[in-house]
């Protein structure tokens, strides 16, 4: 049962129990609320999960949805540790911190692309929620055999997840221009390389211009996920990073 002075936020963050529970269950309840404005947020963005919204598919007035969640900003709050769910069961820090880290960025990044709104919605504040606080326990348990002191290990953790949101949030704002100007990659590429080989000139902009004359624009992408290349390299990057501070 909740301490009486747990904030009431936390309180449903946690699903803790306020009271005894005497008589039928409720038809509605904070977890009915939140798993019906991810649906929503799934398939049509954060914006679709609005309370008059999430009251009219659960069939109930948009008053009663504060009893179960607090505030609109509360209900954000809970839809994203909703939506993080568990980690990954499989990380293994015996096999090594850098395998064990790499799975680590690789699941919450997996996430963030299942759930398309969670990488754009501001950060607030440290970890909370139960499925919050699980993942930064996972991803400090990978490098606990590595000798770092507290803060290096947080600097890491939230490193890593600022890293993984702005990768999936800045490919999700490219692939959505594209498809408002209603071209795909490679065409988006090369209208770029054309228009930059016009007005870059080689005197003033010497390394640019030999970037756009290296047909690396012209290439054709390979069928995977939009941003794996970039989000490979640039988490090998931090990888190594967190290894060069490791104490010898």
């Amino acid at each position: 049962m909740a301490d009486p002075e747990m904030p009431g936020d936390l309180v449903r963050l946690w699903r803790l129990r306020a009271g005894p529970r005497l008589g039928r269950p409720a038809e509605l309840d904070v977890d009915r609320v939140v798993n019906k404005a991810v649906e929503l947020a799934d398939s049509g963005g954060v914006s679709a999960a609005s309370l008059p919204k999430i009251a009219a598919a659960l069939n109930v007035t948009p008053m009663s949805l504060y009893r179960h969640i607090g505030s609109k900003d509360e209900l954000t709050v809970l839809m994203a540790d909703a939506a993080q769910g568990p980690p990954p069961a499989d990380l293994d820090p015996a096999a090594g911190w850098r395998a064990a880290l790499r799975r680590w960025a690789e699941a919450h990044r997996a996430v963030c692309l299942r759930h398309p709104w969670l990488a754009q919605l501001p950060i607030s504040g440290p970890p909370r929620g139960p499925n919050a606080i699980a993942w930064m326990d996972a991803g400090l348990g990978t490098l606990r055999d590595t000798g770092l002191d507290w803060p290096s290990l947080l600097g890491v953790i939230f490193l890593l997840d600022s890293f993984v949101r702005q990768s999936v949030a800045a490919t999700q704002q490219l692939e959505a221009h594209r498809s408002a100007a209603d071209v795909d990659e490679s065409q988006a590429l090369r209208a770029y390389r054309a228009d930059m080989s016009l007005l870059v000139d080689a005197a003033r902009f010497p390394h640019a211009a030999a970037l756009f004359a290296s047909g690396l624009f012209d290439a054709v992408p390979t069928p995977e996920t939009p941003g794996d290349e970039e989000f490979d390299f640039g988490l090998d990057l931090i990888l190594d990073g967190v290894a060069a501070q490791l104490p010898r």
